[in-house]
């Protein structure tokens, strides 16, 4: 029975997660040269470029955050779905042994995780039978800090600097700008949006997702939708949220709506974020064998056009010759030297801590000594050598404001100079800064290729109890770099940056 299709799953599940379609691949690259190389936004946009080559060139994660894997199935009439099913999952299982996908499943009520991305829920699997002889499969990774993003609103509503949305389609498109204003940089911007125009609460998140299916340089087949789309993408690239919500000219890379009948009672509009990481791959399969036939959104099975020349790819790090080097641990005069657009190359011990580690150290004395230290919001995806030491194969930050709730206070009682993720914090964390005299440092989102190669060894691990994401992980790194977006004396980039997008966002009330 398909003695190649958990095979051919997997192939699917690893280029996925490691290579980028082309379509994402030529919108990057047009991202990349709207932008000035020594800018933060094109440093930005460079280090995603080598990334995006580097992951493809080793087959390792794009980013480490490797999602919610979501599987798109048609199958002929008399497929065995219950079988196929459980091939999927398996596909899965072996992916993350491989490395391929970071453990992501965790159990909602303990906290504990499966290790292998297997339990309810996880993945999510949807059929659906068709006419052909052939199996098509569509595989969507798409990571925890762009899903945070996702909105739906219920029109008619009031929208910050837009004013009343109506139940309009210049209302959807008022919705849809907010929703990018909004995210900034938390969803690792330049990013697309799935758009699903009515529907019920579920079916329209549901919908609004498999817009993504779509490749970027698709048109609309509603004009009437079409224009919204070119409407969007003209003015959310004006709001200059910029890259990773540095600043910038690209924000949004692609914009697809769909549209589904409503309840008379209810008018909502259902959008999915997605980052510049936009894994989106497919295969057709022989309903026979369930080998793989082709490809979908690539041409064969090629090798993907790097995004930089060699010479670009041998450069490394795009420096301007201003950026400050720091090794850990760090004093306080060092760290009240630093002030808001600072590049930073960082080397020296490091430790991650992603939400269960903050909520550990609430309640606990912290594992290390973190005085003068640095905390790593990250995850990252590690391998254990055969002789017990571990691997980081991929490192790259995750969404900061989740910890928003413990940083002021960790940040008073343990030390800590540095406090490392991405997408910048809130007030709260801010004062704590102040207070503390610590940095906020931003990282590039989604360059766990990148990163890893900063990383010189892993020294140790604390609280494994929470699963290899949540552990804190002990690594020695060099010249690491990332951007001073939050300083010691109260000044903010991503408040500056919201602030001046969220004036332009007003011109789009008409």
């Amino acid at each position: 029975m398909l003695p190649s299709f958990r095979d051919s799953l997997v192939s699917l599940i690893t280029r996925t997660s490691t290579d980028l379609p082309p379509d994402v691949r030529d919108a990057m690259k047009t991202a990349l040269g709207s932008e000035d190389r020594a800018t933060h936004a094109g440093q930005a946009l460079t280090i995603i470029a080598q990334n995006i080559d580097q992951a493809a060139s080793c087959d390792g994660p794009i980013c480490q955050d490797t999602g919610m894997p979501t599987f798109e199935v048609k199958v002929p009439v008399a497929a065995n779905q219950i079988w196929m099913k459980q091939q999927i999952r398996d596909a899965v299982a072996e992916a993350t042994r491989r490395g391929k996908l970071r453990p992501n499943s965790v159990d909602s009520i303990t906290g504990e995780n499966s290790g292998d991305n297997l339990g309810p829920g996880t993945p999510i699997i949807h059929f659906e039978q068709w006419d052909n002889d052939e199996i098509e499969v569509k595989l969507i990774l798409k990571g925890g800090g762009c899903e945070n993003t996702n909105a739906q609103y219920a029109l008619p509503a009031d929208l910050d600097h837009l004013g009343r949305a109506d139940r309009t389609l210049d209302g959807v498109r008022k919705c849809i700008l907010h929703a990018v204003w909004k995210a900034q940089g938390k969803g690792c911007s330049p990013g697309a949006v799935g758009v699903c125009i009515g529907g019920d609460r579920t079916s329209g998140y549901l919908h609004a997702k498999e817009q993504l299916f779509r490749t970027l340089d698709d048109v609309n087949a509603d004009p009437r939708l079409a224009e919204i789309e070119r409407a969007v993408m003209t003015m959310a690239n004006e709001l200059t949220v910029g890259p990773m919500g540095f600043g910038g000219n690209p924000s949004l890379i692609g914009c697809k709506i769909g549209a589904l009948n409503r309840l008379p009672a209810s008018f909502f509009v259902s959008i999915a974020y997605d980052c510049w990481a936009f894994r989106r791959l497919g295969v057709t399969l022989d309903a026979r064998s369930g080998a793989i036939t082709s490809w979908l959104y690539r041409e064969g099975d090629a090798p993907s056009q790097p995004m930089l020349t060699p010479e670009e790819a041998a450069a490394g790090f795009p420096a301007t010759g201003r950026e400050i080097t720091l090794s850990a641990p760090i004093s306080d005069q060092q760290i009240r030297a630093l002030r808001v657009g600072d590049v930073v190359l960082l080397s020296g011990a490091i430790f991650t801590g992603r939400d269960a580690v903050h909520s550990y150290l609430m309640k606990h004395d912290p594992p290390v000594d973190l005085r003068g230290g640095v905390l790593y919001h990250c995850g990252p995806v590690v391998v254990k050598q055969a002789d017990g030491t571990w691997t980081v194969t991929a490192a790259g930050p995750t969404t900061s404001i989740r910890e928003e709730p413990y940083q002021a206070e960790i940040l008073k009682r343990y030390g800590v100079r540095i406090v490392m993720g991405k997408g910048g914090m809130g007030a709260k964390t801010l004062t704590g800064l102040k207070e503390s005299g610590a940095v906020y440092l931003n990282a590039i989102g989604g360059a766990a290729q990148f990163y890893a190669r900063c990383i010189e060894r892993v020294t140790g691990v604390s609280l494994m109890q929470f699963g290899t994401p949540e552990a804190m992980w002990h690594l020695e790194v060099r010249d690491f770099p990332a951007i001073v977006t939050m300083d010691a004396h109260g000044n903010s980039l991503h408040k500056e940056i919201e602030e001046a997008s969220g004036q332009r966002l007003e011109s789009a009330r008409a």
